[in-house]
């Protein structure tokens, strides 16, 4: 056996939905208000995971307007060995105000993982969560939280099945079978598993916060009754204390956290089984900045070793619930840490598939390889939820170098080029090069979004004459450093001081008292604005980030 360190996948990678075929591992991830929607990752081995595609294209679903933290929630992959097809459920969710949560679920399928998937299946709109099964006798079931909005009932409702016809769509009777196995309540994105004659209900519970954690329940009969887990508690959890939180619809539970785990907020499980019989759950989980209740990663993919025990119930392999941050895996292989590092040269006509865009997808009308080198249009502002130029990818370290050269020619104020940090539209930190105001020269200088005022640090800006910089921006336990250079020397400068952006943070944004603001996680990013007649566009020689581990 070898060892692994949790996560597995680092950075925005949550609600994992892991699934073997054969030799291959795929786990599928949320993307909220990112575009391409839905990655997903492989593996030959538990250890090492690569993206691989995202499902869905650009055309089949729009995102313009999201606000955080909705869009595209919890995809399940599942495979229908008679069909011989990969399915994919999923939902949008498209408003969250007023805790309606709105939201359209889907189902869709390909030959392969890589697609062409089949288009977007309308499923429900009874709630979020989807999954599907694929039963032995041939029948298909969904399962999906169906949500409550009745005064005095308890929230955030029951975890609802249904027999479904694949080929037609047609969905059956929803059929009540829990509002969840523990006392921790907030119970959602069901799963179902069978194993031994009896279907096992997996569920995620407590909320998203500090109380996360999976739950599980057994019947003999799809549609029940389902006996929960005889400890009453979360089979897997970073804080295995008691807690009792029915009717509370999610939180942050801050009180729950716990000081001596390293991997905090750890729920949401999906189950997989080896070609040797061993079985495993993908779960997501969050790393806090040291001393403080924020996770700038957002929430990552993690394992777990489970095991049956005697009484068929699904357990940790060390009988504990609390979710460990090194676990054993079958295969022999070194864990690449690096791999998830970019050095992109714009080489071939490509960019690199990891980048991705907030709200809006990558078209050649705005971004586009041109001799070696990337063209970002300018467009709307980063305060814009509906098409700002902006390429990111997943910040996958709490310690780690961007590094990028740009060269831009403004003509008016409005028109910006650069690079920085990205949460949502309310918050991002970004280095640019734009017009001096008296509109004379060019200069580098830093604009910030915090909650969403607008910060323009416009007396620590520096000339260049040229139009062409090299930016360093360093990254560390929540704090930026600027560094900047210019292309007729080698050395780096800082520009300005250094910066917290901590805030840049599922708790740090937008949130209210003892509410977490988002849930998705910080991204890195090169773009363009073009606030003046969308005609000026920045020009990047290559892209890196090293992560500093």
């Amino acid at each position: 056996m070898n060892e692994i360190k949790n996560p597995i996948i680092p950075g925005m990678a949550p609600d994992p939905s892991i699934l073997r075929v054969g030799e291959d591992y795929y786990i599928a991830t949320s993307t909220f208000h990112w575009k391409p929607a839905i990655q997903i990752f492989h593996s030959k081995n538990l250890v090492n995971w690569q993206l691989l595609t995202y499902a869905l294209s650009d055309k089949d679903v729009d995102l313009q307007g999201t606000n955080t933290p909705a869009g595209i929630w919890a995809p399940h992959l599942s495979y229908d060995a008679n069909q011989k097809k990969f399915w994919l459920a999923y939902c949008h969710v498209q408003n969250m105000a007023g805790r309606e949560f709105n939201a359209e679920s889907y189902i869709m399928s390909a030959n392969q993982i890589t697609g062409p998937w089949s288009k977007p299946q309308y499923l429900t709109s009874i709630g979020f969560d989807p999954s599907l099964f694929h039963d032995s006798d041939g029948k298909h079931y969904a399962a999906v939280l169906e949500w409550e909005t009745r005064v005095g009932y308890q929230a955030p409702g029951h975890i609802v099945i249904a027999e479904v016809d694949l080929i037609t769509g047609k969905v059956g009777d929803w059929h009540r079978v829990t509002t969840g196995f523990t006392t921790r309540g907030c119970v959602e994105a069901p799963q179902i598993y069978k194993h031994d004659g009896y279907y096992y209900l997996l569920l995620a519970s407590g909320g998203t916060g500090y109380a996360h954690g999976v739950e599980v329940g057994r019947a003999k009969e799809i549609f029940g009754p389902y006996e929960p887990d005889p400890t009453g508690e979360p089979i897997v959890t970073s804080s295995p204390r008691h807690l009792f939180s029915l009717g509370n619809p999610d939180a942050g539970h801050f009180e729950m956290y716990n000081p001596q785990s390293k991997l905090q907020k750890s729920g949401h499980g999906s189950l997989v089984e080896t070609p040797d019989g061993q079985w495993y759950l993908a779960h997501l989980m969050s790393r806090p900045l040291p001393g403080k209740k924020l996770n700038p990663l957002g929430r990552e993919t993690s394992l777990q070793k489970m095991r049956w025990n005697e009484e068929g119930w699904l357990k940790m392999a060390d009988g504990s619930n609390l979710a460990k941050s090194i676990v054993e895996v079958p295969a022999e292989v070194k864990q690449d840490w690096q791999s998830f590092n970019i050095d992109d040269h714009f080489t071939n006509g490509h960019y690199d598939q990891r980048f991705m865009t907030p709200y809006h997808g990558q078209s050649n009308e705005w971004v586009q390889v041109t001799d070696g080198k990337l063209l970002i249009s300018g467009r709307n502002s980063f305060f814009s939820q509906v098409s700002p130029s902006i390429m990111g990818t997943r910040a996958t370290s709490l310690n780690y170098d961007l590094q990028t050269k740009v060269t831009f020619h403004p003509k008016h104020y409005s028109e910006t080029a650069g690079a920085g940090f990205y949460y949502d539209a309310n918050n991002w930190f970004y280095v640019r090069l734009c017009q001096s105001d008296n509109e004379k020269q060019t200069v580098l200088r830093i604009l910030q979004a915090k909650q969403g005022k607008r910060i323009d640090y416009c007396n620590d800006e520096v000339v260049i004459s040229n139009e062409k910089v090299e930016l360093k921006l360093h990254y560390e336990l929540g704090l930026a450093t600027v560094f900047y250079r210019l292309v007729e020397t080698e050395n780096w400068q800082q520009l300005a001081k250094q910066f917290d952006l901590s805030y840049l943070s599922d708790e740090g944004v937008n949130g209210e008292p003892g509410e977490i603001g988002g849930f998705t996680g910080l991204f890195n990013f090169i773009g363009a604005v073009d606030a003046y007649e969308h005609q000026s566009f920045g020009e990047f020689e290559y892209y890196k980030v090293v992560n500093n581990l």
